[in-house]
């Protein structure tokens, strides 16, 4: 009977260790990775899993040619312009030094081309005739790259050029190319596509995508190299698993195997130990409260924007919403004012906060439910 008893009391003892175990969240410390700078985020959420000197300014190389792409993605968006128009390689575009399309001075070369061109074969001389066919002369396309960087809330960079070409004044961070990439990808999917490409053949001549990663992990689609004596060796990359996307940044590594081997530990390190869900959609009813003065009983509370969170793998059940509301919300309320807050907490932290906001406008009711609400509301 005795031993029965102690048996009971080491499996009480190991049950409950146990539970302490799965209850606990364990993430190692992200690996080390010899950069200047570097992240990795996810991309619906928006999260950052790693960083390391993510704000500090440096020249972003060939980097520069993801603002480039997004240009003229806007434009054929806008449909400013046409993959089928013509554009007439100027001289300037033809002697422009670094990697090359091979494009030949005074003739037209598709636009659809020079896409490809600037994507996987990272061509200068294709960017900038692009940008000469857009703008009229470079230096008025990097200021249509500036206006887009600002909209998209890249504070600390700088373009003075389509290139990448060294200046002391052409400058980015990797979280403001991240931005970058959320935006490329969200925003422009069919440009985007482009990125995966291994190779590409202009005037006989086959050149591959920098990208080793491509040819590495099947998972990755994306996105660009960059090198210049001044950057160092750069990729941007991004990565789907199992419905997570994840983007990483690395610049100011030592060389071309240093950088893919960089971000692919950094990917690997976030798909591993993170993990991503969609906890609600836009316009979707979180919550009812209470409106006073109306013909209505209740105003329908929802989020503007779909809500995403990333949190350590094992801890999404133990999600919990919270909603504050505001007291004593009185019509006339307009469609998408905000009558409260949703913290999603984690552990008794928050991992999300956003605003409440009208699902309608809900208009004054009629004297004689305003005059029965006033009464009401002296006794709240």
């Amino acid at each position: 009977m005795r031993f029965i008893n102690i048996t009971f009391v080491i499996l009480l003892f190991f049950i409950k260790s146990s539970l302490s175990y799965a209850d606990t969240m364990i993430v190692p410390a992200a690996p080390k990775i010899k950069a200047s700078s570097y992240l990795v985020m996810d991309f619906n959420s928006g999260k950052l899993l790693v960083e390391e000197n993510s704000e500090q300014r440096l020249p972003p190389a060939s980097l520069t040619k993801m603002m480039t792409i997004y240009v003229v993605s806007s434009e054929l968006a806008n449909g400013k312009i046409s993959l089928e128009d013509e554009v007439l390689v100027s001289e300037k575009a033809w002697r422009t030094p670094g990697s090359r399309m091979f494009i030949e001075v005074g003739k037209k070369v598709k636009l659809d081309d020079l896409l490809h061109g600037v994507i996987i074969q990272s061509g200068n001389d294709a960017s900038v005739a692009l940008a000469e066919y857009i703008s009229g002369a470079e230096d008025v396309f990097a200021d249509l790259m500036n206006q887009h960087a600002k909209r998209l809330g890249m504070d600390n960079t700088h373009f003075v050029n389509s290139t990448g070409l060294p200046d002391e004044n052409h400058y980015t961070t990797a979280s403001d190319l991240a931005k970058l990439a959320r935006a490329m990808i969200n925003d422009f999917p069919a440009e985007y596509e482009l990125h995966k490409v291994k190779e590409f053949t202009f005037n006989k001549i086959k050149q591959h995508n920098r990208n080793k990663l491509l040819w590495r992990d099947r998972s990755v689609d994306g996105i660009k190299t960059g090198h210049t004596e001044e950057a160092g060796y750069c990729l941007v990359a991004s990565a789907a698993r199992d419905g997570m996307r994840l983007i990483s940044v690395v610049m100011g590594t030592d060389g071309v195997n240093a950088r893919a081997k960089a971000s692919q530990a950094l990917l690997n390190y976030g798909f591993r130990f993170y993990e991503t869900h969609k906890l609600y959609n836009s316009g979707e009813l979180i919550t009812s409260v209470k409106i006073w003065k109306a013909d209505v009983e209740a105003l329908n509370l929802g989020v503007e924007n779909d809500i995403y969170v990333t949190v350590p793998r094992g801890q999404y059940d133990k999600l919990e919403p919270v909603v504050e509301l505001d007291n004593q919300i009185i019509a006339p309320v307009n469609n998408g004012d905000q009558k409260g807050i949703l913290n999603v907490m984690l552990n008794k932290e928050s991992v999300v906060s956003v605003p409440l906001l009208a699902l309608e406008s809900v208009s004054e009711g009629s004297i004689l439910n305003k005059l029965k609400d006033e009464v009401r509301l002296l006794f709240e």
